[in-house]
């Protein structure tokens, strides 16, 4: 006897969801959601050193800063602001993923047998019988016939039918992340380094003093118009260089006393070479 239609299909219905990938269905846009989560990463990474760093010196990275020239009580001066701490940097970050999966399977099992019997032979008899004779006897005569016919045919059938429809529903929200705290901390000094310029920068003096050896000497400082201290700019009258100080400013030694120095600090040229143009100007009395 042949499995019932009904055992036949629970078998094959859960043959067929065991076949079923769903490690594919499932890890796929799972494996989906972690690379758009790294490529949104990678672009993070691009949009800080395109937008927010320069080339440096010896292969370093420097901060892209603007610009803006405004009045302040009259006078014209130049904020400088690190470009990073003006506009939003992107951090999507993907906090949600939701699957929603369907199967549907369809199985359909019909079984049909038919089974006739029809059993065909056919035998024939007959028999025949005379009897009597002469002028005062009957004339008797017997005949006998017999037919048997049988017939014999068998016929199954059987169908199954199965269908399987499936669905997969992907939500996935991904929003502005929260900056991380080392980027946090960047941009805190970053916004410390806001500074506000004259147009023509800032030159201020240290000095004079006397040393032990009772010669006179002052430190000149200039802080150009895009809020950097340079020491190219600076020259002095009656004064000898004699280093920089603190990598910000120039320190000039006098031979005598009584004599009036005159700092200044000269524009440069395209080369980084001082021009007779005068941007600043001092005169400091030495003893």
């Amino acid at each position: 006897m042949s499995a019932q239609p009904e055992e036949s299909v629970a078998n094959k219905t859960i043959g067929t969801l065991n076949n079923i990938p769903f490690e594919s269905i499932i890890g796929g846009p799972l494996s989906a959601c972690v690379k758009a989560q790294a490529e949104a990463a990678v672009s993070t990474v691009n949009f800080i050193e395109a937008v927010g760093l320069k080339d440096g010196p010896n292969n370093t990275k420097e901060a892209v800063y603007v610009v803006f020239s405004y009045l302040q009580n009259g006078r014209r001066a130049n904020i400088s602001v690190p470009l990073l701490a003006l506009v939003p940097i992107p951090y999507i970050s993907i906090n949600n993923i939701e699957l929603d999966f369907k199967v549907t399977i369809n199985g359909t099992e019909e079984s049909h047998l038919e089974d006739g019997t029809t059993v065909e032979s056919e035998s024939k008899s007959e028999t025949s019988t005379k009897k009597g004779g002469g002028w005062l006897t009957k004339r008797k005569t017997t005949k006998m016939s017999t037919s048997i016919s049988t017939k014999r045919d068998s016929k199954a059938t059987q169908d199954s039918k199965f269908s399987i429809e499936s669905t997969i529903d992907v939500h996935v929200q991904a929003g502005q992340e929260s900056m991380p705290s080392g980027m946090a901390k960047i941009l805190a000094m970053l916004n410390e380094a806001v500074d506000v310029v004259p147009e023509n920068g800032d030159l201020t003096i240290d000095g004079p003093y006397k040393d032990d050896e009772g010669k006179f000497y002052l430190t000149a400082k200039y802080k150009n118009p895009f809020g950097e201290y340079s020491t190219k700019e600076l020259t002095c009258e009656q004064g000898k260089p004699d280093g920089t100080y603190a990598g910000e400013g120039v320190r000039y030694v006098f031979s005598q006393s009584g004599i009036t120095a005159v700092v200044k600090a000269m524009k440069l040229d395209d080369n980084g070479e001082q021009t007779q143009d005068v941007v600043f100007s001092r005169s400091i009395a030495i003893g």
